[in-house]
This record gives structure tokens, C-alpha cells and sequence, in this order.
């Protein structure tokens, strides 16, 4: 992992403790935004999701690029930006990089996705 991965990933954390028990303050909503926004496209989606299916192991671009009838590098290109949105950690060997989920920034996302009844407990 980069010092730039451990850098964006202590500040997303920082600024990203929240759920929407409670308003998001204006850099918290900033944050999320730019994350969510790597995530609207579909081509970032199903990476994540391949990346995200291989539970915590890493994956090279090698693996992931026939998946998509796109060139490699276009499927860099989408790799960076979800790398950039704090979602991915990178590694390069060689020719390749490989991409591994950062979990605590799922697990962010899934904390501000959590359904308003369902932290209100049962009923």
C-alpha cells in the first residue's frame, strides 16, 4: 500500500464517521459525493464488484481486463479513479498492478447506506 493509499485513507476515515442518524456536514458530504460519483459509472461498478469478489485477495489488471470488451488501458483509467475515490489500494509488480478493496471504506459506505429503520431497531 502507497503513503498516498494510507494518506487518503486516514482522511477519509476521519472525515466519513457518520451515518444518517445525523445531518452530513458539508466535507463529510463532499467526500462521499466524489466516492459515490466513481461509483455511478458501470464499468467502476463491476471492477469493484470483481475486485470486491476475490475477499481480500488481490487481483491483477491482467485478470479483470477480459472481462470488459474495453482496452487496457481505459481499464486502468477506471482503476485510478476508484483508487483516487479511496475505494481500491494498488500495487505494482513488474508490468501489472494489482488492486485490492480497501474494506473500511465499504464498510463507510455501507454505514451511510444503512436504512433509517433499520438503526432504529425493532419494532
Amino acid at each position: 500500500m502507497s503513503k498516498q493509499d494510507l494518506s487518503l485513507i486516514a482522511s477519509t476515515a476521519s472525515c466519513c464517521e457518520t451515518t444518517l442518524s445525523s445531518p452530513l456536514d458539508n466535507d463529510t458530504a463532499a467526500t462521499l459525493a466524489t466516492t459515490f460519483k466513481a461509483l455511478g459509472d458501470p464499468v467502476r461498478l463491476r471492477l469493484l464488484s470483481l475486485i470486491a469478489a476475490a475477499r481480500g485477495e488481490e487481483v491483477c489488471v491482467c485478470e479483470l481486463t477480459p472481462s470488459f470488451d474495453l482496452s487496457q488501458p481505459t481499464i486502468s483509467h477506471h482503476l485510478k479513479v476508484l483508487r483516487e475515490a479511496g475505494l481500491l489500494t494498488s500495487e505494482r509488480r513488474g508490468t501489472w498492478v494489482y488492486y485490492r478493496v480497501i474494506p473500511e471504506a465499504l464498510q463507510r459506505l455501507s454505514d451511510i447506506l444503512v436504512p433509517v429503520d433499520a438503526m432504529a431497531g425493532p419494532a
